[in-house]
């Protein structure tokens, strides 16, 4: 809505909402004019009265607080209708997150998604990727339930890529990939037969499911990300070990958005190169 707007057509935006909001929240002229000290012949002169003057700012602070909604969407000065207290509230949130990225949580997330393009920037491998034995090697000592419980929400939330109308991308560091296949760093101790089947199917799943599945990887020397996906346009997740901090506006979601493409834009290796770079960085491995 444009900073510039005629009295007139504020006035009347705010008989127009004051209505909206009071029939949402069931209250009566007379119910309203009792919670905002006022008669109810004042109530009906602010619904049905064509002329461009605006009540006082009490009166509009009262009808705002009676409604639960905010002041400035009743003046025409906001698009939305909660307040700032309940915006903040939806817009951020806080919840505990297991060790392993495969629980209901998150899987409900992906649902709320179905259709819009999901972008993945995951703490290790990507979970949904990973075989039963890569599973059962990261996380048994850890879920906390049992493992064929964990490697069945995996297998929940690939079948569900394959199925939905949802784009996925996957973004994460060339050099998490080398750990991974030489078995250094956190993955110090990953049996070659383990680290030989994965490697296949990740082939056989980006052989599979490309376009719509696109893996992307990175330079961290030049960039770097935490853990984080992108819901579409709907919310945005930063995985912090035992939290999940999940933003709901716009603008933050539009920021996780554009820096996530960031990584695809500057990914040293492309979704279309992923498989040819993965099988000859394997043979040279030795895998």
């Amino acid at each position: 809505m444009s900073d510039i707007i005629d009295k007139r057509q504020r006035a009347n935006l705010f008989r127009t909402r004051l209505n909206q909001a009071m029939q949402a929240s069931g209250l009566s002229q007379t119910a309203l004019a009792k919670h905002i000290g006022v008669d109810r012949s004042t109530v009906s002169q602010l619904l049905s009265g064509d002329g461009a003057r605006l009540p006082n700012a009490h009166v509009v602070g009262a009808c705002a607080s009676a409604l639960k909604v905010s002041a400035d969407w009743l003046l025409a000065l906001s698009e939305r209708p909660e307040s700032a207290a309940d915006l903040l509230a939806t817009s951020l949130s806080i919840s505990q997150a297991p060790r392993a990225l495969v629980d209901e949580q998150i899987f409900a997330w992906h649902q709320e998604a179905k259709g819009y393009k999901i972008r993945h920037v995951p703490a290790t491998l990507p979970d949904m990727l990973k075989t039963k034995e890569m599973l059962q090697w990261e996380y048994a000592p850890h879920l906390g339930r049992t493992s064929e419980q964990a490697i069945g929400a995996s297998q929940d939330r690939l079948d569900w890529m394959q199925n939905s109308q949802s784009d996925y991308e996957i973004a994460f560091p060339t050099c998490e990939l080398h750990s991974f296949l030489t078995a250094s760093g956190y993955y110090e101790g990953l049996p070659i037969e383990v680290r030989r089947a994965q490697t296949q199917r990740f082939l056989d799943i980006h052989e599979r499911l490309y376009p719509r599945l696109r893996i992307y990887m990175f330079d961290a020397h030049r960039l770097y990300s935490s853990p984080v996906t992108v819901f579409g346009p709907l919310l945005a997740s930063v995985y912090l070990g035992q939290y999940y901090v999940t933003f709901r506006d716009t603008e933050r979601v539009n920021a996780f958005s554009e820096h996530f493409d960031t990584l695809v834009r500057e990914a040293d290796i492309s979704a279309r190169d992923f498989g040819s770079y993965l099988r000859e960085t394997a043979r040279k491995i030795g895998l």
